[in-house]
């Protein structure tokens, strides 16, 4: 790891954002149908192959992508020769989620009901201050949540940014014993 500030980068050296996020999923047209009918991204991509990429080892699975309004994709493996039932357990928020952000605080309350016709179980919103969350499962034991920015998330954000290396050096202190056991 370097100290680079990220500011200090030059744009072509700077990463534009997020292409994909990607995740196994324990089958392709029902997570289709929770991603596509329910939150309503539209499939862009459903890539079918026999390889695996690099390896060239047999291994057929599916790729498939949904397109999310600012151009970038969440995506998926369908590849039930290497599942098991533990890849699709639900697992805690904090080991893996993904958020997806709601235009308003208003759009936020269009979700809930729109999640609660489907009969997707949901809860929330919680509030976080900065934003407030719905929380589900997808299909894939996958936690999604659905955002909406407070009014205040920008100066929130930015009062946090300027305390943030002193809380991490502060944080890394603080559990460094604990970190080192899980090292072990």
């Amino acid at each position: 790891m370097t100290d680079t500030d990220p500011a200090q980068l030059r744009a072509p050296d700077r990463l534009k954002g997020i292409h994909h996020s990607a995740f196994r999923c324990r089958d392709a047209e029902e997570t289709r149908a929770f991603y596509e009918d329910v939150l309503g991204l539209p499939v862009a991509a459903a890539l079918a192959f026999e390889e695996e990429p690099g390896s060239g080892k047999p291994h057929p699975y599916v790729h498939i992508f949904f397109r999310l309004p600012d151009g970038n994709f969440i995506a998926f493996f369908d590849a039930p020769d290497s599942a098991t039932p533990a890849h699709f357990r639900p697992g805690h928020g904090f080991d893996r989620h993904i958020a997806f952000e709601a235009g308003s605080l208003e759009r936020l309350a269009e979700w809930k009901a729109r999640l609660d016709a489907a009969g997707v179980p949901c809860f929330g919103p919680i509030d976080h201050h900065f934003v407030q969350s719905l929380y589900m499962w997808d299909p894939n034991g996958l936690q999604v949540e659905i955002t909406a920015r407070s009014e205040d998330h920008d100066p929130i954000l930015a009062r946090e940014a300027a305390d943030a290396r002193a809380v991490l050096t502060a944080w890394t202190a603080r559990t460094a014993g604990a970190k080192k056991a899980l090292k072990a």
